[in-house]
């Protein structure tokens, strides 16, 4: 069962723009891709909304994500959000087995 969590970060003065940006130059995303169970961490731009950056997140399960959420990384996340004010809107989404037996039947 993988997890996808889509992260809405907003705030005023395109800080959002700004607090993804400083998460890609800093090496802080290229540590998360790195992580064990990363299998996916990436932002995009609302073409609607210039003050909202999303994220989306997906991990191999419960337990990559936890160890993420536990590491020190985490801290300098908040840090980066504090520093730009931000607010977060998070959606959670986890796939079944179902689905992923399904997938291998998928060509591309």
């Amino acid at each position: 069962m993988s997890i996808t969590i889509n992260i809405y970060y907003s705030g005023k003065n395109k800080n959002a723009r700004k607090f993804a940006e400083e998460m890609v130059s800093s090496g802080i995303v290229d540590a998360i891709r790195a992580e064990s169970g990363n299998l996916r961490y990436e932002y995009f731009f609302p073409m609607n909304d210039e003050e909202t950056v999303l994220l989306i997140d997906s991990w191999k399960d419960q337990a990559a994500l936890d160890a993420h959420h536990a590491s020190d990384m985490m801290a300098r996340i908040a840090e980066l959000r504090d520093k730009y004010d931000l607010h977060m809107k998070v959606e959670r989404y986890a796939s079944d087995e179902l689905e992923e037996r399904d997938k291998s039947f998928i060509r591309e």
